[in-house]
Formats: C-alpha cells, structure tokens, sequence
C-alpha cells in the first residue's frame, strides 16, 4: 500500500515536471521589462519632483512641514480621497487574483472577491472615518488612538499587527508585479522585485502624502482607460471573441471540455459555485484585516476634510468595485475561452497549478487576444496598481516609524524639521525591507496565491479590537489585548490542524488550500471579536473621548463634548508647533453635523454590504441559477456602466473638485508678484494672529 506522503510526493513531482515542460516564453524582450520598471518609475519620479517645487512655492501646502508630508494637511476633497481609496486598494492581487478566480470558478469569481469579499470592507471603513474625525481629529495615526487610550504595552502588540500588515500587503506587492514582469519579459525576478519601489521611494520623499495623491489620480485613470480598452476589445471587435455572445459560448464549450467542480453543470456562468463562496468568506476576512489595520486607510481618513470622509469611502468602495470586476469578467473569461485557441500561451497545454496561483491568467488572456500589445498594455496596468499601492504602503509605514516608534518612545519633543528627515529615512529603509520581504518569499516557493489567502489568519484577530479603539468606549485594554493575540493564535491552530486532517501533511500546497484557509481566516476573525467583546463586558469601560480629542491638538484647543451624559474631563492638550498649523482650520467641524455623518455612514454602509452580499448573490447561489445569454449580456453591460462609472468618480470629478485650486495656481505662476506679495502679507497677518492668540492664551 502507497503511503499518503509518498504519494504527495510523486504527485509533486510530476507537477514540476509538468510546469518544467509548460514553460512559456517570453511574449516582451527583457529592455521592455526594465524599461517600464526603471523608466517610467524615474519619470512619475521627476513629474512629482516638479509638481513638489511648485506646490511649495506658489500654494501654502509645503511638504517641509510635518502636517503636510504625513496628512496632506487634512484638507483633501472627497473625489481625490475616493481615487485614493481605489489606488490604495488595487493591488496586483486585486487585478491578479480576481481573473484567477474567474478562470478557475468563471463568473461568479470576480463577484465574489470584489463585491462580497472586497468592497464592503470601504463601506464599512466610513464608519471608522466619521469617528476618527469626531474622536480623534488631530491624530496622525490610528495607533497614537491606541496608546492614549490602552497605553505603551497595547500601543506595541498593535504596532506590531498594523507593520505585519503593512509588510505582508507590500511584499504581495511585489511578489504578484515581479512574477507578471517576469512572465512577460522575463526580465530577472529579483531585479524586479528591488527596482519596482525604487522610482515609488522617490517621490514619496520628495511630496509625501499629497504625493501620493497625485500619482495615485494619474496611476488609477491610466489604470481604468487600459481596462476599458481591453473591455471594448473582447466584447466589441477582437476576432477571436468579439461579442459577449461569442463569449458566452466559448464559456459553455469550455464547461463541456473543463468542467468546474463544485459549480451547478460545471458551468463558468452561474453564481452556483461552492469554491466561489468559500473563497468569497476568505476574501471578506482578509480584506477587514487589510483594510482596518493597514495605516494607509486610516491616513486617507485622517487627510480628508470632516463631513467628507465619508462620501469619500462610500464612492471609493463603489468605484473599486468596477476595477477588478470590469478587469476580471474580461481578461480572466477570455483566459478561460481562448485556453484551447492555438494563441494562448500554454497551447496546447492548459495552465499548470503554479501558473495559476503565481496570477498568470491575465497576462495570458491578454498576449492571447492582442499579441505583442495586449502584453505591453497589461504589464504597464500592473505597474501602475503596484507602484500606486506601494506609494501607499510607504508612507503608512514611514508614520507609524516616524510618530508611534520614534516620536512617542525615542525623542517625544521632536522638532518638525526632525519628524520630516526621520520620515524619510524610514520611507527608504520600508523600500528595502518589503522588497527583502519578496525575495524571501519568492526564494521559499511562496506565491501570490498562497500568501493571499493566508494573510488573514495572521492578522484577523486585531480586526474589532482596533475597530472598537475609536468606535465602542467599552472596550477594555484586556480585552483588546486579548482579542488581538488570542484571533492570532485561534487562527494558525485552526489553520494547520485543518490542514493535516484534510489532507494528512503540512505543506506550501496543503497550507495554502481553500478549507484550511478558511478555517484559519474564519477563527482568527471571530475568535477576536469574541474575546474582545467578552472580557470589555466583564467589566466595561467608560473611557472619555475628550482624552483622544486632544491628541496633538493646538495650544488654543478648548475641548467640546460630542455626546456625553457627564461633564467632559480636563484634558491636557499637547502643544504643536505654529509652523505645524493646518491648512484647514475646520478640522473640527459641528458636532451635530458630524453626528449626522456618522449615522448616514452606518445606515449607507449597512445597505450597500447587505444588498452586494446577500441580496444580489444569495438567491442566484441557492436556486441554482445559471446565465442565460441574455442574462450574460445583460451583465457584461452592468460591467461597462460600472467601469464608466468609476471613471467619472475617480477620473473626472477630482478635476472639476480642484478647478479653483488649478486657477489660482496658474495665476499665481504668471502673476508672480502681485499675488505673491498677498500672500506675504496673508502669512504675516496669520502669524501676527496667532502671536497675539497665544498671549491671550498665556494671559
């Protein structure tokens, strides 16, 4: 009898003999892959260098203050945000896993990893918003919420949960956009891996968060255009497709020839699909985990003005819908059609296990549908998701380093001056580490795929407790603690005791599969909550937010209750330098009004999570129900609307938000010295403003 360890052993055996026999050549020479890598990361580089200089001599934002290089001066509108919110959260996995998805479980994929499994998490995240803008409005990070209000030794464990996350989203990063680069051009995998955040690096130094922004607007609309001219050419002209009839019968074709397990008839049309739904819940978890615990959401809250953050996060989880779907229900169907067509890349192999899971269903769709160009247009989109989401992850990273590390342990009085070249340094020192991070991944034999569903379970179980830091006063340090740690724990036992009983042996193959997986996401998440909500009940708090109020608050701060039943307490405000003033005095805004905005967000994102994951999907999942032709165009034109939707949102209304801004600009470019000298004098009236509050203050 052969044992199950030598039998797994020979199945892997022949895996990689088989994908040594499917290797694919290179569709792009190695000069296109270095040349999008280092050319055009160089010029995004110098673009921002430019738009750095004249924002710090024509406008009052200057990226040589503190406030500004790390919050953009909370004056950032909401169309701007929402595209912000869309870059952050378009990974390569985000493009990558969701044509996987669709390739492996046909359409229901793309839906369940965007809709159910993705974009609530946005809407849930302007709950967060709303409250951090009332609770907290002078904050820098969500964690300086959490040492003031748990102290140092809670402050730590979730330094630790939020730079896990941030170090395991980036590495992703780069692991799914260096094998795409390589795949393509085969360029070196490594080389890849360390000169992809080098342009990002670059400008994040010179601009900071605004920085971002602005590259995240020009990365996400370039990012949209490609998406929408492979949508036109799939479902509109290209000879092999053409038409969304023509793809729906190659999709009922390859449901004869490759039928999918688990889905109703094998079909790649029907939400019916038992692998989709699981990974749909593993997707859920691990987007809460990479949402509200990745500083990078909380610093796009902390950015936006008061009564906007909201509006903000609710248009951008919309308008990511579209990019994965639209993306998705095009190149990782036309995978899924084209496998048999002698210019797909494996013909006449199908893809093998490990092209799967490294996210090469896409790059393959697109070389099949147009050559040489599809090659070109889809490596360049993948560079865009990646970088913009690096710029994100460098700058969330360089403010925890800069005031949860060394502003609050090493040097507390930290001059801005000192804050800005400490930001900096951390920014390069966070480039090298998450490309270090990729290598060690890829040098183990861990791909895109297995780390994406993984990721969760190691980082769920600090979902609620840091949720409930801003939203719940009830919470206790204990039970944050413990929730924090104990959903870790529950999650990598349930992790590896579901692997080796499903399969009998722990391995980067049993490991990363779907049931184990979801076991670990699943426990880590809800053992967190659990925990956190029992031991806070025990013996609730009744912690006053006026504490976290006065984080960083000016020396003129005069604390106003919210909503409280008692009197509010006399909070000791933290002195900040006048140099460090926002641009925006309405940081806080009417407590009645953000009161209002608070409510909104709950019900809003109560009925958009409750109409996208159990409205729209359920009943089609429960009665079997498989598309019509029709039904399939019906929803490929859903996907355009979308798409265009989303363009708007993301592409335009940014523009005609900032219209004023762009026309002062140019006038104070060519009208340099009678608008210039308003200016002065404007700076000198404010500081001779602030001079004379300070010694009313003092008196």
């Amino acid at each position: 009898m052969i044992s199950t360890s030598s039998l797994s052993e020979e199945l892997c055996t022949v895996k990689r003999q088989f994908a040594m026999s499917s290797t694919v050549a290179p569709v792009l020479p190695q000069g296109a892959g270095y040349g999008v890598v280092v050319g055009i990361g160089l010029f995004f580089a110098l673009l921002m260098a430019c738009v750095s200089y004249l924002q710090n001599r024509y406008t009052q934002y200057s990226t040589k203050t503190s406030e500004e290089f790390n919050t953009a001066s909370r004056s950032v509108k909401p169309g701007l945000i929402a595209n912000g919110v869309v870059s952050a959260w378009t990974w390569a996995a985000t493009l990558l896993q969701s044509s996987t998805v669709a390739y492996e479980y046909g359409i229901s994929g793309p839906f369940w990893v965007d809709a159910a499994g993705s974009t609530v998490q946005i809407f849930m995240f302007s709950v967060l918003a709303c409250k951090v803008k009332q609770n907290a409005p002078y904050c820098h990070t969500f964690l300086e919420i959490v040492y003031h209000r748990y102290g140092q030794a809670t402050h730590l464990v979730f330094v630790f949960f939020a730079l896990m996350t941030n170090t395991l989203v980036a590495s992703q990063l780069l692991l799914g956009g260096s094998a795409v680069v390589t795949a393509l051009t085969g360029m070196n995998v490594y080389a890849a891996v360390f000169l992809i955040p080098l342009g990002v690096c670059i400008y994040v130094v010179l601009g900071g968060l605004r920085a971002t922004f602005l590259c995240d607007y020009t990365h996400t609309v370039i990012v949209m255009v490609i998406i929408l001219y492979f949508m036109f050419d799939v479902y509109t002209r290209n000879e092999l497709i053409g038409s969304p009839s023509q793809m729906y019968d190659l999709l009922k074709t390859a449901a004869v020839e490759r039928p999918v397990e688990g889905n109703i008839e094998g079909s790649y049309v029907t939400l019916k699909s038992n692998s989709g739904l699981v990974f749909g819940v593993i997707e859920l978890c691990t987007g809460l985990s990479t949402v509200f615990l990745d500083q990078g959401y909380w610093q796009r809250a902390i950015a936006s003005r008061p009564t906007t953050a909201v509006r903000a996060y609710i248009m951008g989880g919309l308008s990511w819908f579209a990019i994965p779907f639209g993306f998705a229900t095009t190149l990782g169907l036309a995978a899924v059609a084209l496998t048999n067509n002698p210019r797909f890349p494996t013909y006449p192999n199908n893809m093998t296990s490990s092209q799967i899971s490294a996210g090469l269903a896409a790059p393959f769709g697109a070389t099949a549908l147009a050559g040489k160009g599809g090659a070109t247009a889809l490596l360049l989109t993948l560079f865009m998701a990646v970088t913009s989401s690096a710029s994100s992850q460098l700058i969330a990273v360089s403010s925890i380093l800069t005031f949860d590390i060394y502003k609050t342990y090493l040097k507390p009085k930290a001059t801005p001056q000192q804050l800005i070249f400490v930001s900096h340094i951390m920014i390069c020192i966070f480039g090298v580490v998450m490309a270090c991070v990729a290598c060690l991944w890829n040098g183990i034999g861990i791909d895109l795929g297995w780390l994406f569903l993984v990721m969760g379970l190691l980082i769920g179980g600090a979902v609620f407790p840091a949720a409930f830091t801003i939203l719940w006063k009830g919470q206790t340090r204990l039970g944050a603690v413990c929730g924090a740690i104990g959903g870790l724990a529950a999650g990598l036992i349930a992790w590896l005791v579901e692997a080796k009983v499903y399969y009998g042996e722990l391995t980067v193959a049993t490991t990363g599969a779907n049931y184990p997986t979801l076991a670990g996401n699943m426990a880590s998440v809800l053992t967190g909550l659990i925990l956190t909500v029992g031991i806070s009940l025990l013996k609730p708090d009744d912690f006053n937010w006026e504490k976290t109020r006065a984080i960083n608050a000016p020396a003129t701060y005069n604390p106003e209750p919210v909503i409280e039943s008692k009197p509010p307490m006399a909070i000791k405000t933290t002195r900040v330098d006048q140099s460090e003033k926002t641009a925006d005095s309405a940081v806080i805004e009417d407590p009645k009004a953000l009161q209002k905005t608070f409510v909104m967000a709950v019900v809003v994102s109560a009925v958009l999570s409750l109409i996208m994951d159990i409205i729209i999907p359920i009943p089609m999942f429960l009665s079997h129900y498989i598309f019509s032709k029709g039904f399939f165009t019906a929803w490929v034109v859903i996907s355009f609307l979308w798409v265009f939707a989303a363009f708007f949102l993301c592409g335009i209304l940014p523009v005609v938000e900032t219209r004023r801004f762009w026309g002062m600009l140019f006038k104070r470019m060519f009208g340099k010295k009678v608008v210039l000298d308003a200016q002065v004098q404007q700076g000198q009236s404010s500081e001779d403003d602030a001079q004379r509050a300070s010694k009313d203050s003092i008196a």
